[in-house]
């Protein structure tokens, strides 16, 4: 044998070995371990009751399995609620007088996370996976953490959430039979709209007092209602352009979202008195409401008008309703894990936690039992979560998850790019059009007490000239953030 032919030989073996080992695979980033000398892993989260009971049963699992095994041990944290969370890691990446060191993952929104990125702080999890790795995970949810120019992912996702409708079916039933109410109109925000107006006449002409009809639908997040709903209707409201933020607020789309919210509001028709609207289905205040599908197990069983009047209720789970010929398009949402810069081990530690975490049966069950939805495509079927035991058919949260997932699986979904002014940006949508309607309807209802029509009342403030004097104010203030 020549030498010449040795060395192919030798060559065309070290290939085959390559080929049986995963040859043709991308390369994965990694780092060597040693049982015998276990590496720590912190993890800062905001996690409370259920979910960080939830939480802490699979790190426990982690540490005495798979932990053992590669010689990492995991220490999770709960500092409270999401904002004290954020403050806690911002006060660490600035390294303030005080502040605890960085851990190596913390739960994050994506304005949090690209402060942290741009003190150079988040370390980039892609070379960690290989292609057919991430293509596991549900698109949108990879894409939230690829905020950077470079195609990074900075924010790995272990359990989401989209929005819901839910009804008092109860109330409703009475309605509908009286009225000729179909379930069929809450599939639009017109829709929706409508049936409040006429919810309200209805339940104003059960009393001989005249303008005492009820509310009948409510939101939580109104943020979502002004991105997703400008999305459906063709403007991305904070864009990204050449890497910067850009603002798009369009006079006439903006209007179509002033009209379906604020004017029914000042109307009556809408409503927002407790904390959350699942507070106000409790007490009587609406019938309705779109809210988070994470939160939806709080829907209430009965009403409690006050101590000595309540009635039990039914529930009806129903995709929320989206704009009429709109482009199908849902909110995502749920804080993903960001890995900061340190060690190799450390980082490669971290990932190899979080695959575990979401391996599609674990983190099913783990989405399921913290009120949220798994992160992989596979999981992402309510038969595969009723195969885990984690719902039986027809519970509530059965109910709830499966309008959910196919929420997940039948829209565009949709969060916006992180930017330096993010959070105040979406603080304005929260807030400007929450404080006019509530401050409006204030007065509306001053005016009614005092003797004037309730119609009468709310056409003073549903002007156009209303209108024209909020949309300025409030693109003026989101121009001072979006540059």
């Amino acid at each position: 044998m020549t030498h010449r032919f040795k060395i192919r030989a030798l060559a065309a073996l070290l290939c085959a070995g390559l080929l049986l080992s995963g040859c043709g695979k991308d390369k994965v980033k990694t780092a060597r371990l040693d049982p015998n000398n276990p590496v720590t892993v912190t993890v800062w989260h905001y996690y409370n009751g259920t979910q960080q009971e939830a939480f802490d049963q699979l790190v426990t699992e982690f540490n005495h399995t798979e932990g053992l095994d590669q010689g990492i041990i995991v220490e999770a944290s709960s500092l409270g609620s999401v904002v004290d969370l954020q403050t806690s890691v911002l006060d660490s990446a600035n390294k303030k007088v005080g502040a605890a060191e960085m851990p190596n993952i913390f739960a994050a929104y994506a304005d949090t996370a690209y402060a942290v990125d741009g003190l150079g702080l988040a370390a980039d999890l892609n070379p960690y996976f290989t292609k057919d790795e991430l293509n596991e995970y549900v698109d949108g949810y990879i894409e939230e953490g690829r905020f950077s120019t470079d195609d990074s992912l900075k924010i790995f996702p272990i359990a989401k959430s989209t929005e819901i409708f839910m009804l008092n079916k109860t109330d409703w039933d009475a309605f509908a039979k009286a009225t000729g109410a179909e379930l069929s109109q809450c599939e639009t925000i017109e829709g929706v709209t409508e049936l409040a107006e006429q919810y309200y006449n209805w339940t104003d002409s059960q009393t001989e007092k005249p303008d005492d009809g009820k509310a009948f639908f409510g939101r939580d997040a109104i943020a979502n209602y002004f991105l997703i709903g400008a999305e459906q209707l063709g403007m991305e409201l904070f864009a990204q352009k050449d890497g910067k933020p850009a603002l798009h607020f369009d006079e006439d789309i903006v209007r179509k979202l002033w009209d379906n919210y604020y004017v029914p509001f000042v109307r009556g028709y809408f409503a927002a008195n407790g904390r959350f609207r699942s507070d106000d289905v409790k007490t009587g205040k609406v019938i309705s409401f779109v809210g988070s599908s994470s939160g939806a197990t709080f829907f209430p069983s009965s009403v409690i008008i006050d101590d000595d009047h309540q009635y039990p209720i039914e529930v009806e789970v129903l995709p929320a309703p989206q704009f009429e010929g709109g482009q199908p398009t849902a909110v995502q949402q749920g804080a993903g894990m960001v890995v900061t810069q340190a060690e190799e081990s450390e980082e490669y530690a971290s990932v190899l936690f979080l695959k575990w975490f979401t391996d599609k049966q674990r983190n099913s069950k783990f989405s399921i039992e913290s009120g949220y939805l798994p992160v992989k495509k596979e999981a992402n079927d309510i038969e595969y979560i009723r195969e885990q035991g984690a719902t039986s058919d027809g519970d509530i949260v059965d109910r709830i998850v499966s309008v959910a997932i196919d929420t997940v699986n039948g829209n565009k979904l949709y969060t916006p790019k992180a930017f330096a002014n993010g959070t105040e940006a979406r603080n304005v949508l929260e807030y400007a059009i929450t404080d006019a309607a509530a401050a409006d309807a204030a007065e509306v209802q001053k005016l009614v007490d005092a003797g004037t029509p309730r119609a009468q009342a709310a056409a003073r403030f549903t002007t156009d000239e209303r209108f024209e004097e909020w949309y300025q104010a409030t693109k003026t203030e989101l121009e001072a953030l979006v540059q």
